[in-house]
């Protein structure tokens, strides 16, 4: 009876030329009694993995731990491979297309040397989904930083600049302002270590991109991470040349205490292989890196990750040398942008696209 109804004013529409509605993608969702972020994902993704995706959406209303949710709050639920749809708050279908025209083509610099009259970032390639020019776009988080640059509307313009020498950014090129921002560099512990290099010498704009950090254990061994009460006299695996200031921060600091027990092995093949062998008890890695290791591994089956909370969460943000003479003002304008691209949803729809090609990988 229902969908007679349904049709017969669907009819009743197109006769009277009026129009039917049309259907939208994410929106907000309001929580109801026995949700949890796996069961919502699971209703309104298909994909109950997804919980980390509407947790990072909502991380000012969820905050760190995922148990938090209560009935009554409201997420928001981005447009992630058209799904979900027929919430409150969403975009029409197909306005994704168009949303792919509004955000401009990537600036990229010309030429070897930067135009001093213009704002110069510099960034490199091999952080899927963040930055690489194979990417669309060159990555969410270059995407991003074009799209609120190009809303600031700086009146010396700007150029994006690749260096594929990671390792040169801070040193010496940001360092002796040879270009003048950089991106992305997560945060250290400032509050923690304010002498450390990153903390004593640049200055970072808001957070472009708030990523979870997750234990990945097995499932034939899973471990319980409620509290950190619940991590000293583990044997955590995390690669050679990734941070660490998470496992060592302030009331944390099971690193120079000796509470856990680290393996920097070289590559993030090796800690999943650890894992396997039962050598330790959980990998620490953020969502994607980890994510795309047991795709391609062959491990989903095998390894799940710790839903009671993440590690911790990682901001990445624009960076600029503390000696550049137009530091606060080139700080200033990228924070603007930022703000700018997130009122008017730009943001939100570059996210929205970029997670619709990473969670296909996945």
């Amino acid at each position: 009876m229902r969908n007679t109804i349904f049709s017969g004013l669907l009819l009743v529409c197109g006769l009277l030329g009026l129009p039917a509605a049309a259907q939208t993608c994410g929106g907000t969702y309001t929580v109801k009694p026995g949700d949890s972020l796996s069961e919502i994902a699971d209703r309104h993704y298909k994909n109950a993995s997804m919980w980390t995706a509407i947790h990072s959406n909502n991380l000012e209303v969820i905050g760190e731990r995922v148990d938090t949710i209560r009935v009554g709050m409201t997420l928001s639920l981005g447009c992630i491979d058209g799904h979900p749809t027929g919430l409150p708050g969403g975009v029409p279908v197909g306005s994704a297309a168009a949303a792919d025209q509004a955000v401009p083509a990537l600036r990229e610099g010309s030429g070897t040397a930067a135009t001093r009259s213009r704002i110069n970032l510099l960034t490199a390639g091999d952080f899927e989904p963040f930055t690489d020019r194979d990417l669309p776009n060159g990555g969410l988080l270059a995407d991003v930083v074009n799209a609120a640059m190009d809303k600031a509307d700086p009146a010396a313009g700007y150029a994006i600049h690749w260096v594929e020498d990671w390792g040169s950014h801070l040193e010496p090129l940001l360092s002796n302002a040879l270009l003048d921002l950089g991106f992305p560099w997560y945060r250290p512990d400032c509050a923690g270590t304010p002498d450390s290099y990153r903390c004593a010498d640049f200055l970072f704009s808001d957070p472009m991109f708030e990523m979870l950090i997750l234990l990945f254990t097995r499932k034939s061994d899973p471990i319980a991470f409620e509290s950190d009460a619940d991590i000293p006299g583990r044997t955590l695996c995390r690669p050679r040349g990734y941070f660490t200031h998470d496992l060592d921060r302030q009331g944390r600091r099971w690193i120079s205490e000796e509470r856990i027990t680290l393996r920097r092995p070289q590559a993030v093949a090796d800690c999943f292989e650890m894992l396997m062998e039962g050598e330790v008890d959980a990998v620490a890695l953020n969502e994607f890196t980890g994510r795309t290791a047991l795709r391609d591994l062959g491990l989903k089956d095998s390894v799940e990750i710790v839903q009671a909370r993440p590690l911790s969460i990682e901001g990445l943000h624009v960076v600029v040398h503390k000696s550049h003479p137009q530091a606060q003002a080139m700080l200033g304008t990228i924070n603007a942008g930022l703000r700018g691209i997130k009122e008017d949803g730009t943001y939100q729809a570059i996210i929205d696209r970029h997670m619709t090609r990473v969670w296909a990988g996945f």
